[in-house]
């Protein structure tokens, strides 16, 4: 069971308990909150409260967010794309479509099923129902993602994700004419209490950074590169909205009308970090996926 202690500012003073606190974790929706208020998971100022309990400015939170309950997970052949594969670590060149873990809705045909199939040597840290799983990247989100083979490995590139010291980059593209050739988007992340299944840049939010460069432009749309200090819930998307230029085909994020592409635009095509054993600095580059790359090359022709 892991604890965590929040202390209540003026920002969420006020809210109803299940609202206030589902900002500070996407995956704490409001319902669940509720659950832990009745069961006694959640102590405010050292005591159980109500459902309805208005948070206060100074409140003390703790919560003991429970373990989740395992799933069984079926391996499955999925014609993983595995760039390079050691006794430590995997990198899978993820497809468009595909979910990483198994969750309510995706109990199968996700990288971890497809994972329990290639190998069974994965790092149980983050428990059974994300097995080797060190960080995500969204479901239509294509490209590079690491895989630990055992606990020593996990939480030997968990420490770099969280040192910063992992190299992430991302190709893109967004909606209008970035004027400029680079930037640095700086903003905190939480969750959108206008709509608990988006993320947004919110006071009291978790700090976000996003670095970005543009590579090319086709006027009424900018190709760029974009580089993760931090690895927020739906960063790039949330950043890049942020500053007036959501990514194309985005149905969450992007506007109404945009290129019909099946997701956002985005793919994760560099991720570099040192080996946990031997200590040496690797880098791996995934191309393009084919419909991005035919995208890019339509409008090309089109200007």
């Amino acid at each position: 069971m892991e604890k965590q202690t929040i202390e209540i500012t003026a920002e969420h003073s006020g809210n109803r308990i299940d609202k206030g606190l589902s900002a500070f974790d996407p995956e704490w929706t409001r319902s669940k909150v509720q659950l832990w208020v009745k069961e006694g998971m959640i102590l405010v100022n050292g005591k159980t409260v109500k459902p309805n309990y208005q948070l206060k400015k100074g409140d003390r939170v703790e919560v003991s967010e429970p373990e989740p309950e395992p799933l069984e997970i079926i391996p499955e052949d999925l014609g993983l794309d595995v760039v390079y594969e050691d006794d430590d670590v995997l990198v899978v060149n993820k497809p468009r479509g595909m979910v990483v873990h198994p969750a309510a809705g995706h109990a199968t045909g996700t990288l971890v099923n497809g994972l329990m199939h290639h190998c069974t040597d994965l790092s149980g840290i983050n428990g059974v129902m994300r097995p080797g799983i060190v960080h995500r990247i969204d479901k239509d989100t294509t490209g590079l993602l690491a895989v630990a083979k055992n606990d020593r490995a996990h939480a030997a590139l968990a420490k770099q994700l969280s040192e910063k010291t992992v190299t992430r980059k991302y190709t893109a593209l967004v909606h209008g004419t970035i004027p400029h050739d680079e930037g640095t988007v700086d903003a905190p992340i939480g969750r959108d209490p206008k709509d608990r299944q988006r993320m947004t840049v919110i006071d009291g939010g978790r700090d976000a950074v996003t670095h970005f460069t543009v590579t090319e432009r086709f006027g009424d749309f900018t190709l760029v590169e974009c580089r993760l200090e931090t690895g927020r819930t739906h960063q790039i998307r949330v950043h890049m909205r942020y500053i007036g230029h959501p990514l194309a085909g985005d149905p969450k994020y992007g506007p109404k009308k945009t290129l019909p592409f099946g997701g956002q635009v985005l793919h994760a095509g560099v991720l570099g970090f040192t080996h946990p054993s031997t200590g040496v600095y690797m880098e791996f580059d995934a191309p393009l996926p084919e419909d991005f790359d035919a995208l890019l090359k339509k409008l090309r022709d089109r200007d």
